[in-house]
């Protein structure tokens, strides 16, 4: 069990609250909504923080899978909160895309910043390849699912939504088996030693402290998603780009900044298995929770239907994000030129989506 314990000290990026009140103010002055965005997502990196902190304390308490599931649950509130009001006010798509941008940006990227950083630091680095295994072959499936009710509405020309119903309540199902494999019946498999960093062992914050500040922070980054969303179709606008790019890229990387700035700390520690499960779960948790609790709740929640229905260019997206995490996975072991190529991946298909 990893013994991390969170500083209370200063952090620079404590700094980054300011933005969370300058957001709000901009957003009731009617503010440019360009201005609007990007000051509420620096707020939104400065929540981040704090739910970093707050999950690494809690984290202390849990085993590595179970640590890597906790940063991952609150590292997605901010997409699952973004997503829902995204539905309410209608952008059915921008909540398709950024759901690929966020299953895409967590094996790619994050991965592969995670890779690069670490691989500056350590000429080698090793993981569990047991975990990573499982995490790829469970993408593989998740991909194989969303792809069926878009190849089924290709053909048939129908809409997909009952079938769209239907794999979202096997992604259920699915995802509720997964965590009592990983967290009961077979947690022997995903146990790794962990270091404490001398640095990082000054005046810890107590357990219920830590939770009480989670869930504040949690509340705070929901009026701030709100804020979010109500200046996206603007931004939009102003900046000639689509609701596709907008998804896949701005907004995916917006709601995953937690997870980014903890798996890169992770891998700065020589604890890549750490950053990997973080990306995966992250990934999977998506796919496997989010997507479906959307489906299932979107039309009677926001009043807008969302189905699984994606096009071409974001099946290739998952499809090619699925054989590369399965292909880190086979030997457990990594280097920054791997991370560099996980990143030219994600930049290409990021070009792609702006271009289409």
């Amino acid at each position: 069990m990893e013994s991390k314990i969170v500083s209370s000290r200063f952090h620079v990026l404590d700094l980054f609250l300011v933005f969370v009140p300058i957001s709000i103010l901009l957003y009731y002055l009617e503010a440019p909504p360009v201005a609007t965005f990007f000051v509420t997502g620096a707020g939104i990196i400065a929540i981040a923080h704090i739910i970093i902190e707050s999950t690494g304390i809690i984290a202390q308490r849990v085993s590595t899978t179970a640590s890597a599931l906790l940063n991952a649950t609150f590292g997605n509130a901010f997409e699952f909160l973004i997503a829902i009001f995204s539905l309410r006010q209608g952008l059915v798509d921008l909540v398709k895309y950024s759901m690929v941008g966020s299953i895409v940006i967590n094996v790619l990227l994050l991965i592969g910043l995670s890779m690069f950083f670490g691989g500056t630091k350590f000429k080698e680095q090793r993981f569990n390849k047991d975990s990573a295994g499982l995490s790829s072959t469970m993408l593989i499936i998740v991909v194989l699912g969303l792809a069926l009710p878009s190849v089924y509405n290709m053909l048939q020309d129908k809409p997909a939504t009952s079938m769209s119903l239907a794999v979202s309540v096997v992604f259920g199902v699915v995802y509720v088996l997964s965590l009592l494999y990983t967290l009961v019946t077979h947690k022997h498999l995903f146990l790794v030693e962990r270091g404490t960093p001398q640095s990082e062992t000054h005046h810890p914050r107590s357990l219920r402290t830590a939770v009480i500040i989670l869930l504040f922070a949690v509340g705070l980054g929901g009026l701030e998603s709100y804020v979010l969303v109500d200046s996206v179709t603007p931004l939009i606008t102003e900046m000639n780009i689509t609701q596709r790019f907008a998804g896949v890229v701005i907004i995916a990387i917006l709601t995953n900044i937690p997870e980014h700035i903890s798996a890169i700390s992770f891998a700065r520690r020589n604890n890549m298995t750490m950053s990997l499960e973080i990306g995966m779960s992250s990934a999977l948790q998506i796919a496997l929770f989010v997507i479906p609790a959307l489906v299932l709740l979107s039309t009677a929640v926001t009043g807008n239907t969302l189905d699984l229905v994606f096009g071409p260019f974001s099946l290739i997206a998952l499809v090619m994000t699925a054989m590369i995490a399965n292909y880190i996975s086979t030997d457990g072991v990594c280097h920054w030129l791997e991370g560099v190529q996980l990143i030219a991946v994600y930049v290409l298909i990021a070009i792609a989506f702006y271009f289409i």
